[in-house]
Order: structure tokens, then C-alpha cells, then sequence
């Protein structure tokens, strides 16, 4: 088992920053692939980034290009997400979730472990 706790949510003007964290206990962090996810509401759960194992391999969603970074540090079981230059429609509750593989997907279906949320609200 997996435990997920997301920290840093919270409410932002257009243009601002916040840095999301994920503290993960339990099973072994450093060799699962990471992931975050956001849904808004009335919508489906939408792919973020993903990190792998090492964090030497990321991806993101084109929306996000440029504007948000995922980075993990395995001595402190912690995933983050820097986003910067935040718009009103990045609002959402956002999630991490842990793979039980190495390697990140987009797809949440293959995340085994998530955590509870944290609400980001972007106002314009």
C-alpha cells in the first residue's frame, strides 16, 4: 500500500504561482513512477505531468507546456508540481497518484495509488 497526501492547494490570481507537493509512505517511493491529474468540475480527470522512477524522464500535457514542472525527491518521498503562470481554467482539484511500475502513463487507469486532492483555484 501507497499513501498519498497533497499540500499547497489554494486560491491564486491569473498569472500567479503555486507549488503542489505529494508526501507518499508505504510501499517503496523511489521505484514507482508518479503522477499528477486535475478535474474540474463536471469533467473528467485530465492528465497533468508524470515523472519515472528516477526523475530523469517527464511529460506533460500540452495545455501545461512551459507553465508547470514536475520534479520528485526520492530522500524526502515527495513529488511536486511547480506551476507558474497559472489561467482561471486550470482550476481544479488536483491529484497525485503512484504507479506500480517505473515508468509514468497518462492514462489514471494505470495509477494503483491516489491521493485525496487538493483544490487550486485560479481567479481571473
Amino acid at each position: 500500500q501507497v499513501q498519498l497526501v497533497e499540500s499547497g492547494g489554494g486560491l491564486v490570481q491569473a498569472g500567479g504561482s503555486l507549488t503542489l507537493s505529494c508526501a507518499a509512505s508505504g510501499r517503496t517511493f523511489g521505484g514507482s513512477a508518479m503522477g499528477w491529474f486535475r478535474q474540474a468540475p463536471g469533467k473528467e480527470r485530465e492528465f497533468v505531468a508524470h515523472i519515472n522512477w528516477s526523475g530523469t524522464t517527464t511529460r506533460y500535457a500540452d495545455s501545461m507546456k512551459g507553465r508547470f514542472t514536475i520534479s520528485r525527491d526520492n530522500a524526502k518521498n515527495t513529488v511536486y508540481l511547480q506551476m507558474n503562470s497559472l489561467k482561471p481554467e486550470d482550476t481544479a482539484v488536483y491529484y497525485c497518484a503512484a504507479r506500480t511500475y517505473n515508468t509514468g502513463s497518462q492514462y489514471p487507469s494505470n495509477y494503483a495509488y491516489w491521493g485525496q486532492g487538493t483544490q487550486v483555484t485560479v481567479s481571473s
